[in-house]
């Protein structure tokens, strides 16, 4: 399978995925959807990054990361990388998932 690239993330069948996942309209719908499309290890792997994520939000130090997500120290940095320099996404999910806890 060939590797994908960052124009094929742009491209008509990406913006067909966004789309739909963007129209989802609940937890359980999202839920459903990402259990379909992934498997398990990738769904894992997508959940643990946007735990890291959060937690260097927070300033954690990689040691306690890893030490409460069992996440390897390479995984915390990459994710930290994009965090940091990426294109806001998770900053942008983790905010509104923020304001979404407070308003409860």
């Amino acid at each position: 399978m060939a590797k994908m690239d960052e124009k094929e993330i742009e491209g008509q069948a990406a913006e067909a995925l966004f789309k739909a996942v963007a129209k989802l309209e609940t937890v359980d719908e999202c839920r459903r959807f990402f259990r379909d499309l992934c498997t398990l290890a990738e769904l894992k792997a997508m959940i643990e990054r946007f735990q890291v994520a959060a937690l260097v939000l927070k300033e954690e130090p990689y040691r306690e990361i890893n030490r409460k997500t069992g996440v390897s120290t390479a995984t915390i940095t990459r994710v930290a990388y994009w965090l940091h320099h990426g294109l806001g996404g998770y900053k942008l999910a983790l905010s509104r998932a923020q304001k979404e806890k407070q308003s409860k």
